[in-house]
């Protein structure tokens, strides 16, 4: 069974992600495409990270594509995949594909799938492909070798740099940066922001020393996660180097992690909140801000304080892309709890890349480190605490916890009445003191994460115990 997760379809190499499954996909995706477009008059965009086989991966979808009628552009190196969002957008086509398994360990691979607005491909797009995956027999695939379609320029090879370098420069103040003559450590953990998250920030301007850029099909022996677990090498770089700030990008680009001057991990839950603080003082934005269900409360008091909206969605930054897409004059920014962001006048996707430019702009423009400009907005909110655990489960445990879900809705964790329950993707428990709790099964992994936010580290710590224990049956 092929399915589509919260961001395409992944599986371990060789097992589940093979040369045949990823043509069944792509003649799937080129058959949705056709119901839509006239023949000879779609146009899609091929990318691919830097995994074991990507490249080769890609060569397949863009075969099948050009079987199909359908006019392909091939990157010409390994691609971030808000980069092909911006391609998509930018030149009008079809869609696009980039072939990644984002901050996945390394036996992974995957395909994102963005049809012309941008973002990853909704539910009922997804639906049509997975109806189109079993119903397709080998005689329905359709294609011809790479060289020929180069060959009669139906794949034409590409640099999707080009116009996406331009489009950050409207985006980001590198006036600002440029005047600041702050210096910066990079970490692109053997992912595809080598090339661009630094090229950027000399464009800027901005010293900057990079580590990692080399391909390594392995990441070396891991995940390339930006999470703090993962950049101790950076945060020791910052540290021992004095650098302002330390900047991360994961596999694929989309998502981003941030260390301050004092070597701290800035988690994404308090980027998220600064970059909206920053747009709104600087920029002067008002209007929505939309946010995932797990993702801090910190934004809506600062959304309290400064008037603006803020939305809900489900997990899954297609979500916050297509309330983007239907608001566009309104939207200023959408984020995700686990390292996803982008802002108005963007793509409909997360992407890391940006996000750590804006938060270059924020220190530069405001002339405050991360922590500093975190205590400014504390001044208006009061404290926000936030954590989250991962819990790996066998899978009777697992099964046994789905029950306790069902069963019935808690009538309170560590001692404090919910009241009111959130179900829109997970279980979100929110509690008379207005702290929560918040309940998700990852959709790739056996594991159960639980969520937790409090006005104080002792709460904090009674409901993320509570959370354990919940998890566990106790």
């Amino acid at each position: 069974m092929i399915k589509f997760g919260t961001s395409g379809w992944r599986g371990i190499i060789a097992k589940d992600f093979t040369y045949d499954n990823v043509a069944i996909v792509s003649q799937s995706i080129a058959n949705v495409i056709n119901e839509e477009y006239k023949k000879g008059q779609a146009s899609v965009v091929i990318g691919y990270d830097t995994r074991f086989m990507a490249e080769d991966f890609a060569k397949v979808a863009a075969e099948i594509f050009a079987g199909n009628g359908i006019k392909v552009l091939f990157c010409k190196r390994n691609t971030p995949t808000p980069v092909v969002a911006y391609n998509i957008v930018n030149s009008k086509l079809a869609g696009g594909i980039n072939f990644t398994a984002s901050h996945n360990p390394y036996q992974y691979n995957g395909l994102k799938y963005s049809p012309s607005w941008g973002g990853s491909a909704l539910p009922e797009t997804t639906k049509k492909i997975e109806k189109y995956c079993i119903s397709l027999k080998n005689r329905d695939i359709k294609y011809i070798s790479f060289e020929t379609g180069v060959k009669s320029k139906i794949i034409q090879m590409h640099d999707p740099s080009i116009a996406y370098i331009k489009k950050i420069k409207e985006l980001v103040d590198f006036k600002a940066l440029k005047k600041s003559k702050i210096k910066v450590a990079v970490d692109v953990l053997h992912g595809t922001g080598n090339g661009y998250l630094d090229t950027l920030l000399a464009m800027a301007g901005i010293k900057n020393t990079t580590i990692n850029k080399d391909r390594d099909v392995m990441f070396n022996g891991g995940a390339p996660e930006p999470s703090g677990n993962n950049l101790k090498e950076l945060i020791n770089l910052v540290k021992k180097e004095s650098y302002k700030l330390g900047f991360s990008t994961d596999g694929d680009a989309d998502r981003f992690g941030v260390i301050d001057s004092n070597g701290a991990f800035v988690t994404p839950n308090q980027v998220i909140a600064l970059l909206l603080y920053h747009l709104h003082k600087t920029r002067g934005w008002s209007g929505i801000v939309v946010r995932s269900v797990m993702t801090t409360q910190l934004i809506d008091k600062i959304g309290a304080k400064i008037g603006v909206d803020v939305k809900e969605t489900p997990v899954g930054f297609k979500y916050i892309g297509n309330t983007m897409t239907n608001n566009p004059s309104e939207f200023i920014i959408g984020g995700e709890e686990s390292g996803g962001l982008t802002i108005r006048g963007h793509v409909p996707e997360k992407d890391g890349i940006l996000a750590c430019l804006l938060v270059a702009e924020a220190v530069a423009m405001s002339k405050k480190s991360v922590v500093e400009l975190l205590k400014d907005i504390k001044k208006i909110t009061g404290e926000v605490l936030t954590s989250r655990l991962n819990f790996r489960l066998d899978p009777q445990a697992m099964e046994s916890f789905k029950v306790t879900l069902k069963a019935k809705v808690p009538s309170s964790f560590a001692g404090i009445k919910i009241k009111k329950y959130v179900n829109i993707d997970g279980d979100k428990f929110i509690l008379d003191d207005n702290n929560w709790i918040g309940f998700r099964l990852s959709g790739t992994e056996p594991i159960v994460r639980v969520y937790s936010e409090s006005d104080s580290q002792i709460k904090l710590n009674k409901l993320l115990k509570a959370g354990k224990d919940f998890v566990y049956g106790k």
